[in-house]
């Protein structure tokens, strides 16, 4: 299904809105309250809290993208919408994104969902919230989408998820930011890993050469050395294959609205799932938006308006 959305010009050019979403979008929005959340392998998790003006029972979680933070500009935005309109947003910055290196040699990934049950268990012990919703960005996406469709007990209040810019199918969306057109977004995405990289070899110089992550050349090359590694997969391909959110889409067994446009660089063909016929599943596919970008008009983007509509059908 194709949702009606015409931004201006230039925002119809994916690149532009994505560019611009990411780096120049500035959201005033603040108030936001730290919470550890301790993990039984030892690690943790900081999750970033805000409060609706009056006591809220309904809480959306956030989770963002690859070397993302819950101080990106879109999930700020994603929060401010939430909060204004009465409801409570947990902002997760996963293993390692919150300005502190986390504790272990493993660290995130788009199938780490052990932590999003952890997250979703840890808020239900508040006894607070009688409605929740995941609301995921690209990796984070893809990985609310897998816990969904995972085929685990599901709590009552988990009511819906909310995917944006999804890479529902890993190999694909790696195909896609391998090609020159997203060279730039390769080359920015691989600094950061790479730092990240080398931080890690100094505290486990036995679990990780230097001299190999100098041969680093590409997303794949991390993915191969140290994504699908530290994390119990035999390679990068097995690490693609086993985590992406596609072979599971057709078992989620709750309201699930995707939201992919189509001038979206980084996903290819397969990550969308237009011939899923799971009556639970809705994917929207805007002609316009780049890769979490979709130009914001009054302070909210597309997706936001679109969230919270999707949300506000449960209130």
């Amino acid at each position: 299904m194709t949702e009606v959305f015409k931004p201006p010009f230039p925002f119809t050019n994916g690149h532009f809105s994505t560019i611009f979403a990411s780096n120049f979008r500035k959201v005033a929005f603040g108030g936001q309250q730290r919470e550890r959340l301790e993990l039984n392998d030892g690690d943790f998790l900081d999750l970033d809290w805000s409060f609706a003006p009056s006591v809220s029972d309904t809480l959306v979680v956030l989770f963002h993208g690859l070397e993302g933070n819950a101080q990106r500009p879109y999930m700020l935005g994603a929060a401010r919408v939430f909060v204004d309109a009465g409801i409570d947003v947990c902002s997760v910055n996963l293993r390692g994104c919150s300005g502190e290196t986390n504790r272990l040699f493993r660290s995130y990934h788009s199938g780490g969902t052990e932590d999003v049950d952890a997250v979703l268990r840890f808020v239900l012990e508040k006894d607070r919230y009688k409605q929740l919703f995941f609301k995921g960005f690209s990796l984070g996406g893809n990985l609310v989408l897998r816990y969904s469709g995972e085929g685990r007990s599901l709590p009552k209040e988990l009511k819906g998820v909310i995917g944006v810019s999804v890479p529902c199918d890993l190999y694909d969306s790696l195909c896609q930011l391998l090609h020159r057109k997203n060279r730039l977004y390769e080359w920015h995405f691989r600094k950061k890993l790479v730092a990240k990289l080398r931080a890690k070899q100094e505290r486990f110089p036995d679990k990780l050469a230097l001299s190999d992550i100098q041969d680093i050349k590409s997303l794949w090359d991390v993915d191969e050395l140290y994504t699908s590694k530290a994390h119990g997969f035999l390679d990068a391909l097995d690490y693609y294959t086993q985590c992406s959110c596609l072979p599971v889409l057709e078992h989620v067994h709750i309201p699930t609205l995707i939201i992919n446009a189509k001038n979206d660089s980084f996903l290819g063909a397969a990550c969308y799932p237009e011939t899923l016929s799971n009556p639970q599943l809705k994917l929207e596919i805007p002609q316009y938006g780049g890769h979490v970008g979709y130009y914001f008009l009054k302070k909210m983007a597309y997706n936001e308006s679109r969230a919270l509509k999707f949300v506000k059908e449960f209130l």
